[in-house]
């Protein structure tokens, strides 16, 4: 989902990344010794792909196996570098330096997608998903892919949809029902759903970058957060907030993309191969997701976590109705669409 930046990096990209893009593009033209385009291999291509994740984190896994299915279809003629761990910056001012063409991909949640792209914001949603299998039935829809394509009109263009789990509340405080939220200053994504959602949860939402989780968890500045196992582990929260509870309130996909200016300068053939390549690289990403999951929750579990399963969610779903009922004008037909794929 999101993980440490490094905050420095993006003032820099702010004023460089532009100026670096108009001089050398999307990379270096092959040619056939002559100084013209060589027919038979086209365009080479060196192209950037940020990840906020660490090394090791299935999504930045998706990336890589992404990056190298490009580099075999295209026998090296286009390559991907993968930069993980923020070192191009937070999720937010990717997203803009790929608006811009600055950025060529990057692999984001699509929670932040809602502000650049009002359909995505469907997923910040609480409870509208009953199971990964019910998530990834609509995900694979008509409708799913029409969501991925709405980012065309925010200059970006969806690839791929991979796989985050569920979100879930931890805390430095016991966590055992629904009702142990309130009053808790919970830090949230930045976008207004989540607001709603923390305040009709009786939490008080605090929301920050991700970067900044652990430490104001550890001086408390914030009580809780919420995110998936994986997130929870890799980004050491399990230390300093020790409940975990098992409320899946949120599923929230995330999406590997391309910059429409990036896209547009692709001739047809490339654009196919990008396109395939991310749609492949979804299985890998997937399976890799699946295995962190379960490691991550042994690992919190033996480090001391107290982990609460949920056995009864509709006191969670009543308390959120008013979020749905709030939205559910602005999300009717996507709204159906998801009922329709139980």
């Amino acid at each position: 989902m999101e993980f440490f930046g490094k905050k420095s990096l993006t003032i820099l990209l702010g004023t460089t990344l532009s100026a670096s893009l108009l001089l050398a593009g999307c990379g270096s033209t092959e040619t056939n010794g002559k100084g013209s385009d060589s027919k038979d291999e086209g365009k080479k291509y060196s192209f950037r792909l940020a990840d906020t994740h660490p090394d090791n984190y299935p999504t930045v896994l998706g990336d890589k196996k992404f990056a190298e299915i490009v580099n075999e279809k295209t026998k090296g003629r286009i390559k991907i570098d993968v930069f993980p761990n923020a070192q191009l910056g937070e999720e937010k001012a990717v997203i803009e330096q790929v608006q811009l063409g600055a950025i060529e991909f990057t692999r984001v949640s699509s929670g932040p997608l809602g502000e650049f792209s009002k359909p995505l914001g469907v997923f910040s949603l609480p409870y509208i998903f009953d199971s990964e299998e019910h998530e990834w039935k609509f995900l694979e829809s008509d409708k799913g892919k029409e969501l991925l394509a709405s980012l065309e009109s925010a200059k970006m263009k969806g690839l791929a949809y991979y796989d985050s789990g569920s979100r879930n509340f931890y805390s430095k405080k016991p966590l055992k029902s629904v009702d142990d939220l309130k009053g808790l200053k919970v830090r949230v994504q930045q976008n207004k759903i989540n607001i709603d959602l923390m305040e009709a949860l009786g939490a008080n939402p605090s929301p920050m970058p991700y970067g900044e989780v652990f430490s104001s968890l550890q001086t408390g500045v914030i009580d809780g957060a919420e995110n998936n196992y994986p997130s929870y582990d890799s980004s050491n929260h399990y230390q300093v907030a020790k409940n975990f509870i098992e409320d899946g309130h949120q599923r929230v996909p995330e999406v590997l993309m391309i910059s429409k200016t990036t896209w547009d300068k692709l001739s047809d053939a490339d654009k196919k191969i990008i396109q395939e390549a991310a749609l492949e690289s979804v299985k890998t990403q997937r399976e890799e997701w699946a295995k962190f999951e379960k490691e991550s929750e042994a690992k919190v579990k033996a480090a001391g976590a107290t982990i609460t399963k949920v056995t009864d969610i509709k006191p969670w779903q009543e308390k959120v109705k008013p979020v749905i009922d709030k939205y559910r004008a602005d999300y009717k037909d996507v709204l159906e669409a998801i009922d329709k794929a139980r």
